[in-house]
């Protein structure tokens, strides 16, 4: 089955921005107006990275919470604070924690590096 939008796809045309602000945009201004394209143009490398693994993201996240017996993050916290995973501090954890670094994934790769 095709998909329903055509080319360029939702990803590219943001890419394209992206780049058209680092490139152009950024260089070609200072101060105030150079900081926000800096910030304009990791906003949109943001949307590009969760595009691309959100849902694979979201899948796992959702199968780490069930592990934990919880449906959500909010069931997952209301389970926390009434004590029900009490004892359980490290296989929450070790199940959260690729979670995180899914989250640290998208908002900033960098961060990951070492």
């Amino acid at each position: 089955m095709g998909e329903p939008h055509d080319v360029p796809s939702a990803r590219e045309l943001i890419e394209s921005v992206r780049e058209w602000i680092e490139r152009d945009v950024a260089p070609a201004v200072s101060g105030r107006l150079q900081f926000h394209s800096r910030v304009a143009a990791n906003v949109l490398a943001i949307v590009e990275r969760e595009i691309e693994a959100g849902p694979a993201q979201a899948e796992a996240h959702a199968r780490r919470l069930a592990a934990l017996g919880a449906g959500s993050d909010a069931e997952l916290a209301a389970a926390v604070r009434a004590g029900a995973l009490d004892g359980r501090l490290a296989e929450v954890l070790d199940t959260l924690e690729p979670s995180i670094r899914d989250k640290v994934a998208v908002a900033n790769p960098r961060y990951l590096e070492s």
